[in-house]
């Protein structure tokens, strides 16, 4: 079939080469929104990595802080049982030295 030409074929041209450049745009917008996607979730990964870094590091620092003060308490119960074994010592003495 031979097709004719009349004054609106142009027009049918021109609204198939814009359905055409729709179909282009849309999967242009739809990488664009994925590059976008994308780009939010490396920096949501990036931030995530620093603030995992900072935490770790305070996590260090906490435990150093815990060891510190669990010597500590340590130290503190030896010198408390030291003195504990002098007190006693001495009221015995005492208690001795009543008795005589």
């Amino acid at each position: 079939m031979v097709s004719q030409k009349t004054l609106f074929n142009d027009d049918d041209q021109l609204m198939d080469g814009q359905k055409d450049l729709k179909k282009e745009v849309m999967p242009l917008e739809k990488l664009k929104s994925l590059e976008d996607k994308i780009a939010t979730a490396i920096e949501k990964v990036k931030t995530l990595k620093e603030e995992k870094a900072v935490t770790e590091r305070r996590l260090r620092d906490l435990e150093e802080l815990l060891n510190e003060k669990n010597e500590e308490i340590e130290q503190l119960r030896t010198e408390k049982n030291l003195i504990k074994s002098q007190l006693e010592s001495l009221l015995n003495e005492i208690e001795r030295l009543e008795l005589d």
